[in-house]
């Protein structure tokens, strides 16, 4: 039987996390239903002696150079061909049974396009993990959020998010997707280099009149934060950069101006806030964001016609005021 699914690893320089966390991938990874995958990112540590030598049922490409989350992923899903992708981060530890249920549902849903597991933290795993626990939203503003994880506050799992549900985003840690709509959207934008890029692909995704959803069956924990650590002001740069950058090109075009007027006086209220609390190279970093938000946007010209922010319930909120003026830290 031919197989459906490839767990795509994007690897660069990671061999310690590939002994660390590729053993649970290959055992609980049906190998009837698809192929493991490690994308090598032009390594220059022994990652590929590491997975010739101690992974030989893997399989892997491997890049002449380092292309990048974004341009890395969708080199990898333009030369394979397997009806549906899961890109799964290097540090994700998956559970029994994880692939299952989020190839069956998106079998008997024709017109969901992507889905992601339930995903916990690592090194707490009664907790939800904070980039994508079960499942994403955005507000009214583009601030994302989750069931599970609102700024920095993060849930228990005590199974109240047990139910499958239709997401407006699903967590680029775990992010199982049919290859053929990946491709239609246009992958992964490589202007994002890191951070938002799945939102960004999954309202893509929404536009062409696909679904997206979390099937919390499927469990797998994540370790984050591999790449940036919250506290480097780099991290602020992109989030601040590329959350700017996703909605300008994916609201209509006046609405779009709107939105982002007040979303850019909230940003002013995060630089205020970093100034007040002596973390100025984060101030900094909202300012180069905004600068350079200015000039990556004439790249986009073409806006979509429909505001998807109204078609969620969840999309309608202003989590900002929830969160710091009413208290209300839980989803």
């Amino acid at each position: 039987m031919e197989k459906k699914v490839a767990v795509v690893i994007l690897n660069w320089n990671g061999a310690a996390l590939l002994r660390r966390f590729l053993p649970s991938v290959c055992a609980h990874t049906p190998a009837h239903l698809a192929d493991v995958v490690v994308v090598d990112n032009g390594s220059d540590d022994n990652s590929v002696e590491v997975l010739a030598q101690e992974f030989p049922q893997v399989r892997t490409l491997l890049f002449p150079r380092n292309y990048g989350f974004a341009e890395g992923y969708n080199r990898a899903l333009d030369t394979l061909d397997y009806e549906y992708a899961v890109l799964l981060n290097s540090d994700v530890e998956v559970t029994p049974h994880w692939l299952e249920p989020l190839l069956e549902y998106a079998e008997s849903h024709p017109d969901v396009a992507a889905c992601q597991p339930k995903i916990r933290a690592l090194q707490e795993p009664e907790k939800f993990e904070y980039a994508g626990a079960a499942g994403g939203f955005i507000d009214r503003y583009g601030y994302p959020f989750c069931r599970g994880r609102l700024f920095g506050t993060v849930e228990i799992d005590n199974g109240q998010y047990d139910d499958t549900l239709d997401i407006f985003w699903a967590s680029g840690a775990a992010l199982f997707v049919r290859t053929a709509v990946y491709r239609e959207v246009g992958g992964l934008d490589p202007s994002f280099f890191a951070h938002m890029e799945e939102i960004d692909l999954c309202w893509r995704i929404h536009l062409a009149g696909y679904r997206i959803a979390v099937i919390p069956q499927s469990r797998v924990h994540h370790q984050g934060g591999a790449s940036l650590d919250a506290a480097n002001p780099k991290k602020t740069y992109l989030n601040f950069r590329n959350n700017l950058l996703m909605l300008h090109k994916n609201l209509p075009k006046q609405e779009g101006k709107k939105i982002l007027f007040i979303r850019r006086l909230y940003d002013t209220l995060a630089f205020v806030r970093f100034v007040a609390l002596g973390q100025i190279p984060h101030a900094r970093a909202i300012l180069r964001a905004h600068n350079d938000f200015r000039k990556m946007r004439r790249k986009y010209t073409r806006y979509p016609k429909e505001n998807l922010l109204g078609r969620f319930p969840e999309t309608q909120r202003n989590i900002t005021i929830d969160y710091f003026l009413k208290g209300k830290k839980r989803f």
